[in-house]
């Protein structure tokens, strides 16, 4: 009666480790290499997280690269079957500066977070994606790569923890603002006089070492990058963006533009108009 209780008792345990195993379990594409780089699709919990490495002294770019040019990541799900939606989640980047000008974007790696929504939630998701990408070192070079994966339906999976991580790093509206993120208190824009400009307001927990702003804008417009006037010791920090040069105010005229404000504790990201 022992062995037989104790071997139900393991064969219970094995069909538990089994099961947390395969709720938790992440799929992979294979890399495929690029130009100085690679990239890979990694699912789990009805996520997909785009991988793309770079080595040393190489960088890539965000949805808005910046003001000394760039190409941002372009992502195409149009052969995808049993897919309804794919939004990308971009996480916090980094002001880069060299001596083309000041870019924004990410160095050694980087994975973009991308929920999914499937037609037939009973069904997997065959995901195909087309990816062109910059990467840069003294010049930009567009890239590009095909990437498969079949994602299970199973929407009770839990998420795995590169795709945690990945999800960590992406800015939190006002409403899903996690403790350490900044508070972005006032994106106010003063449009009058000769200067027009766009102030940011922020309070960083911890203090403002390491932090910076960024603002974009739909369809790709040209926005300057902001440019710190004030920071306290307290956490204040206060930024502007200049829009008197090369800006025609007039393009941003009822769209969505975003400040995202990036420290070295969290990121937060505010929408916001002109209007």
């Amino acid at each position: 009666m022992r062995s037989k209780r104790n071997f139900l008792q393991s064969a219970f345990v094995c069909v538990a480790v089994f099961s947390a195993a395969t709720a938790s379990a992440e799929v992979a594409s294979d890399w495929v290499d690029g130009h100085y780089s690679r990239t890979r699709l990694i699912g789990s919990g009805g996520l997909v997280g785009v991988e793309l490495e770079l080595p040393a002294g190489w960088k890539t770019y965000w949805r808005y690269p910046g003001e000394a040019g760039g190409v941002a990541p372009s992502f195409d799900w149009s052969k995808s079957s049993n897919l309804e939606s794919a939004e990308v989640l971009y996480p916090a980047p980094q002001r880069m500066s060299d001596a083309g000008g000041e870019t924004i974007g990410y160095k050694g790696s980087v994975t973009f977070p991308v929920r999914l929504k499937a037609e037939d939630p009973a069904k997997p998701i065959d995901v195909r994606l087309g990816l062109e990408y910059g990467v840069c070192k003294d010049i930009c070079i567009p890239a590009e790569a095909e990437l498969a994966l079949s994602l299970p339906a199973n929407s009770d999976a839990e998420t795995s923890e590169p795709l945690i991580a990945a999800m960590a790093r992406i800015p939190a509206t006002p409403e899903a603002r996690r403790e350490n993120d900044p508070l972005i208190k006032r994106v106010t824009p003063e449009l009058g006089g000769d200067k027009p400009r766009i102030v940011i307001e922020a309070q960083i927990p911890g203090g403002t070492d390491g932090v910076d702003a960024f603002v974009d804008a739909p369809g790709g417009f040209y926005v300057p990058l902001p440019k710190q006037l004030a920071a306290s010791p307290d956490g204040k920090v206060t930024f502007e963006v200049d829009l008197s040069k090369d800006v025609d105010v007039a393009d941003f005229k009822g769209k969505p533009l975003t400040a995202t404000v990036v420290s070295g504790s969290g990121q937060s990201q505010m929408t916001f108009s002109l209007e």
